[in-house]
């Protein structure tokens, strides 16, 4: 009997299609074959490069491949976020990607050189970096007497942030809308500008990086009133947060993880997502020295906290008229 067309077609595709599909596994099997790029999308000295550095020797140790960093800052973390977006989705360029690139930019800027759900798959969170408020020991009381004075004085009280749409200036307006105060949020480029200002006078309290004040409250010099996280800080122990001292429900910090190209292989994925999740434990006690958290979430999760974190600030954002400057 002589096979109809149909069924001829199906007999020659057979042996292509076994081989295709058995090709993908082998191509996840045996990644990586050469260096891995690890791009970062702040500058030398931020606590993303801070992380990235001391993770990538553990990788390399792992996966046998030596691990390049490498800083691409600009743009409110758009730039390096891009550079992995662009890149091939072989499993060979992965990224550190901040709050600000992947939640909090798709909302406050018209428009992106990226999408994320459509240019990033997502490889795991990483870290949360809390922050911390702080004032001149002359201001007396703690966070919830501060408010109290900052609401019956208002025009005593304006509040210094690390620049417009940074996670602190988000952390700032999250919590006068929580308070329900108004007061002026003033622009510094970074923390350090913005402990200057609150030491000088300038400005009463100052939302920063727990870094750029750590040694300034251990000092005497500035007053940390709380930090912005779910739970006190082992760098500055005797703060506490701002839930537990004022306003019960309130939440905002900083956070970054591990991204790679869409189309990534999967199972490439999941080997760095597992390589995380066991390495963070051991680079534990570094990072929270610095102020930075350990916070693992799986791949899928870690979408899902992308899409919640921006349905979150486009709310604060709106709320508060927040614009790029």
């Amino acid at each position: 009997m002589i096979p109809d067309r149909r069924a001829l077609l199906a007999l020659l595709a057979a042996p292509a299609l076994v081989t295709a599909l058995a090709a993908r596994p082998a191509q996840a099997q045996g990644w990586p074959q050469r260096p891995l790029r690890l791009i970062v999308s702040f500058p030398p000295g931020a606590s993303a490069d801070f992380f990235a550095r001391a993770l990538a020797p553990r990788l390399e140790a792992r996966f046998g491949q030596p691990v390049v960093v490498e800083n691409r800052p600009g743009a409110g973390g758009n730039i390096g976020v891009d550079a992995v977006a662009k890149a091939p989705p072989d499993g060979h360029v992965l990224g550190i990607a901040a709050a600000g690139a992947l939640s909090v930019n798709p909302v406050l800027q018209p428009t992106m050189p990226y999408d994320v759900a459509r240019d990033l798959a997502p490889v795991g969170l990483a870290l949360d970096i809390p922050f911390a408020l702080v004032a001149a020991p002359t201001l007396a009381g703690g966070l919830a007497e501060v408010l109290a004075t900052a609401r019956a004085n208002p025009e005593r009280f304006a509040m210094g942030h690390g620049g417009n749409g940074t996670g602190m200036h988000l952390a700032a307006a999250l919590l006068l809308q929580s308070a329900g105060l108004r007061m002026p949020l003033v622009p510094f480029r970074g923390s350090a500008p913005v402990a200057t200002a609150v030491l000088a006078g300038d400005a009463a309290l100052g939302m920063v990086d727990i870094t750029a004040c750590q040694a300034l409250v251990e000092s005497g010099r500035l007053r940390a009133l709380a930090v912005t996280g779910a739970g006190r800080m082992a760098a500055l122990p005797g703060v506490p947060t701002v839930r537990e001292a004022a306003l019960p429900g309130y939440d905002s910090v900083g956070w970054f993880g591990l991204i790679a190209p869409a189309a990534t292989p999967a199972a490439v994925v999941q080997r760095l997502s597992a390589a995380l999740r066991e390495e963070l434990p051991a680079l534990a006690p570094r990072l929270l020295a610095v102020g930075a958290v350990p916070h693992w979430l799986s791949p899928e999760d870690f979408a899902s906290f992308i899409r919640a974190e921006s349905t979150k600030y486009a709310a604060v954002i709106r709320a508060a008229n927040i614009r790029v400057e």
